[in-house]
């Protein structure tokens, strides 16, 4: 990883160094725009209204009209802003963890010490663990002023990027504001679903579907061109789809039989190939099975007696078998 942002994390006189580095990345397959008739890429140009020419990315500004007026800032200008200038990452507050909204979290950023000696560092995530406090911090990084949450994850520092208040929407539904009548048995068989679907978090169980297809299209297409067969390569498209939930009582009764019969499903199945597998070592036992093991165990005066068996046992089968098969026909 490379360091996005060098400072230091500063409550009241103590002064952390730390290197910034971002703690995400995208996976998405990166794609390009093309022309449909040809195949000729599209690229996209900077050109100047005024003169009509290719403008490079170095040359130019930003700027902000009023409608009557238009000023122009430069890189100069935005590099003498105070909060620019600052390398600090002032923690303001530390608060419950509990407080921090779920919905303004943002861009999250790993946090390394960056001097000889760690030791402020490790003492600051010890007090925020010790404490289960989110330590709120401000700062400046590409030319917006942050609002962040501080909190520990393992043994590193997470700085994590909050929205501000007004950038996150109220919510207003009129469809909300109507009463509505829940029963005792619904919340009951409710309950039931949530807990036939309950288990413990594993982000690691889940994969990204679309990407994983999208891959497929591609290495499909590149295989076979433009006759790649969309059924060979993805299976037949299935129509069962969940229609309008007419009762809602009776779709969460089936629901819950259907997660409760999925589940006794697949425990039934690991324990059936576990008995299958203790009833076919039963019924075939190893000297009939693989004779070479048998032989080592047993003496080697002994030997013809054991193939003798073994021939008897595999005629009496085939006898057994015989009959069966004449009355059949």
């Amino acid at each position: 990883m490379r360091a996005i942002w060098k400072g230091a994390l500063t409550f009241g006189l103590v002064n952390v160094p730390v290197k910034v580095y971002s703690a995400t990345e995208d996976h998405d397959v990166s794609l390009h725009q093309v022309h449909a008739a040809d195949g000729g890429r599209i690229r996209y140009q900077r050109i100047c209204e005024i003169d009509g020419e290719v403008v490079p990315y170095a040359d130019i500004d930003k700027a902000y009209d009023d409608g009557e007026r238009t000023v122009v800032l430069t890189s100069d200008d935005f590099a003498a802003l105070p909060s620019e200038r600052s390398r600090e990452i002032e923690v303001v507050e530390f608060v419950p963890t509990e407080q921090i909204d779920l919905l303004t979290l943002d861009k999250a950023y790993y946090l390394e010490p960056d001097s000889s000696s760690p030791k402020a560092y490790v003492l600051l995530r010890q007090t925020l663990e010790q404490t289960d406090r989110t330590a709120i911090v401000r700062f400046a990084l590409r030319q917006k002023t942050r609002l962040a949450a501080l909190r520990v994850r393992g043994d590193v520092l997470v700085l994590q990027t909050l929205l501000w208040a007004d950038e996150v929407r109220e919510a207003s539904f009129p469809s909300l504001d109507e009463p509505v009548k829940i029963s005792a048995k619904e919340l009951e068989l409710s309950a039931s679903l949530v807990d036939s679907f309950s288990s413990d978090f594993d982000p690691t169980e889940f994969t990204d579907e679309y990407q994983k297809e999208l891959r497929t299209l591609i290495e499909a297409k590149l295989e076979k061109g433009d006759a790649f067969d969309t059924a060979e390569t993805f299976g037949e498209k299935s129509d069962a789809g969940g229609g309008e939930v007419i009762d809602l009582m009776e779709a969460l009764r089936a629901s819950v039989e259907k997660s409760r019969a999925a589940r006794e499903g697949s425990s039934s199945g690991a324990s059936s190939k576990s008995s299958s597998a203790t009833s076919s070592a039963a019924k075939n036992p190893g000297p009939a099975k693989n004779p070479g093991p048998a032989k080592k165990s047993a003496p080697a005066k002994k030997e013809p007696a054991s193939k003798k068996d073994a021939a008897k046992s595999g005629a009496a089968k085939e006898t057994a078998t015989k009959p069966a098969k004449k009355k059949a026909s």
